[in-house]
């Protein structure tokens, strides 16, 4: 990204969606292109991790510098306590320039100071990041959609394995392959058909959460004993609560009160 310093500050930017802008690049041999993309949204989240992680780096020398103010210590000791502060919050590690010194009357100190061009690269760099393709007849607004395809079919198989708990099955008769592969495939229907009407009612592009949410909506077996010693058993759905309740008339289906108990027979050969 330092490589394209001058391409970051200069305009023009292409606006595909709000949000999000991309430019093209071209590389120095002209082979290949760059894509450089800068997103608010990304932007707004690194501008808070950097500001996390800044902060935890203060209050940790401070604390170090509190200690060495209380008693004598091996600067030795004081370099790898600062040095492991540092590489626990290394996405702002670069931010501090600091030095243990020694006291005249023995101990040590760390003294830090923040480093401005670290500040103004990050400032100028958060929320941007590169794509890198060998198509060099494209304009910017297909290449970063190409590019989108890509992580679409990614997450698929992310989903495939992850949401939906398909794994791999070696099977070994085609047929079986091939009724897999649907299983599979419906699946993954039903689960971009619930990402559309996630979509459609408002609630973003992540089925993930919605499916989260709601799976703590649970069904309980009542039973009841006559005095005849039958037994009636009702199948309820818990009462959601108010933010379930809220999802639930977003997306449009009712939840029932009750479910039908599949009846079943013990008297099969």
């Amino acid at each position: 990204m330092r490589q394209f310093e001058r391409e970051l500050l200069q305009e023009p930017w292409t606006l595909l969606r709000h949000g999000l802008e991309v430019k093209l690049v071209a590389s120095p041999d002209g082979s290949e292109t760059f894509i450089l993309c800068r997103s608010a949204d990304r932007r707004e989240k690194e501008k808070a991790m950097h500001a996390r992680f800044e902060r935890r780096i203060e209050e940790g020398l401070e604390r170090i510098a509190a200690g060495c103010r209380k008693a004598k210590h091996n600067p030795r000791l004081i370099e790898r306590r600062v040095g492991r502060l540092l590489a626990s919050n290394s996405r702002a590690a670069r931010l501090f320039r600091v030095e243990v010194r020694e006291r005249p009357g023995g101990g040590c100190e760390p003294v830090w100071e923040k480093v401005a061009a670290w500040q103004e690269w990050a400032t100028l760099s958060e929320g941007c990041y590169m794509l890198r393709s060998n198509i060099t007849d494209w304009d910017a607004s297909e290449l970063w959609r190409a590019y989108m395809t890509l992580t679409e079919a990614e997450a698929a198989f992310r989903i495939q394995k992850d949401d939906l708990r398909i794994r791999p099955i070696w099977h070994q008769k085609a047929e079986r392959v091939k009724a897999h592969i649907l299983v599979c495939f419906l699946a993954y229907v039903l689960w971009k058909t619930l990402a559309q009407l996630v979509r459609a009612a408002g609630l973003g592009d992540e089925p993930r959460r919605v499916l989260d949410e709601l799976a703590a909506l649970r069904t309980v077996d009542v039973v009841m004993r006559t005095r005849a010693g039958t037994e009636i058993r009702r199948r309820c759905v818990t009462q959601p609560s108010k933010e379930q309740a809220a999802l639930i008339d977003r997306l449009g289906p009712r939840v029932p009160r009750q479910l039908q108990i599949a009846e079943t027979t013990s008297n099969v050969v």
